[in-house]
């Protein structure tokens, strides 16, 4: 039986007339190629080429032989074509979700990470809320959702992508906004906005009033962190919410206050267990890590140069 590197040498020096010819189209030595033919020919039994004017020409007792090669090489030429497609994401599908506040800024930085990896790719993209996550991962609606929390389900695994804080926002004109930083008792004393603590997303933020030993009381109830930092802009009132959501170091009519009590979180990839993960996924959840670190580092290095 000839293997595909007989083939493609057979096929070489047919298209190329010459051992040299051929040793070129294919990058190789010439005495290769010669060896590569003549253990062809053993196999065989047959003697593949006759040479005429200097050039190898198929002997006419190989000619159905012949044929077959080019139909062989034909579909091992679709075959790495396909493979390139996939690797370019071609003719693919890569359906994932996020939670509102991950959409704002380090979802579509990851997209367009994952857009110049993979040109051809079609993404179908939701924001969840995140009650709706379990049915979306459940029912196969998509591959995965970036989190603000861990789920505690079964049939559900998350992967942690980073520890993040929770920043205080206000608006230029609320008189905090002239503050290096901020405490949840002095958010206490203005108007907050924010999710309710009944929410997953909103129990996070309770909870950091709650345990350093102010109440959180909503003044504006406001489901997505979008809505939040609208609402704000308008200086409506102050609130809390975690860093990703106002990772954009421009946000116009907008200041991030540190809380100077410790407020961490960290954030999940969820995905179905009972699904393997696509190498889309799979980059996807390792481009979210990358640029979620890159903003906690960002972070880091601006109030080190505040303090300085």
């Amino acid at each position: 039986m000839l293997t595909l590197r007989q083939i493609e040498v057979i096929r070489a020096i047919m298209v190329a007339g010459t051992v040299n010819g051929a040793a070129k189209l294919l990058n190789v030595s010439a005495p290769g190629v010669s060896r590569v033919m003549k253990h062809a020919e053993d196999v065989l039994g047959v003697r593949l080429f006759s040479r005429r004017y200097g050039r190898f020409m198929p002997t006419p007792e190989v000619k159905g032989i012949v044929d077959q090669i080019n139909e062989v090489y034909r579909k091992v030429e679709n075959l790495q074509f396909s493979i390139d497609s996939l690797k370019r994401g071609a003719s693919s599908v890569f359906s994932f979700a996020s939670v509102p506040s991950i959409s704002q800024f380090v979802m579509p930085r990851s997209i367009k990470r994952l857009r110049q990896k993979y040109p051809g790719l079609v993404m179908n993209i939701d924001i969840l809320k995140i009650e709706e996550a379990i049915d979306y991962l459940l029912l196969k609606r998509g591959e995965l959702v970036a989190m603000s929390y861990r789920m505690d389900h079964p049939g559900i695994v998350s992967h942690p992508l980073v520890e993040g804080e929770l920043v205080a926002i206000v608006s230029e004109e609320n008189p905090l906004a002239a503050q290096p930083d901020v405490s949840v008792a002095e958010l206490a004393e203005h108007p907050i906005i924010g999710v309710d603590a009944k929410d997953p997303y909103g129990k996070i933020i309770a909870d950091a009033f709650r345990q350093n030993g102010s109440a959180f009381e909503l003044s504006v109830k406001a489901r997505f962190a979008q809505t939040t930092v609208s609402l704000v802009q308008q200086n409506l009132g102050v609130a809390v919410i975690d860093e990703f959501s106002v990772a954009n170091p421009n946000i116009p009519g907008l200041v991030r206050l540190p809380i100077r009590e410790p407020t961490r979180f960290r954030a999940y990839v969820a995905v179905n267990a009972d699904v393997p993960e696509s190498m889309f996924a799979e980059d996807t959840i390792r481009i979210m890590r990358e640029e979620m670190q890159l903003a906690v580092a960002n972070r880091a290095w601006r109030r080190k140069a505040a303090s300085d």
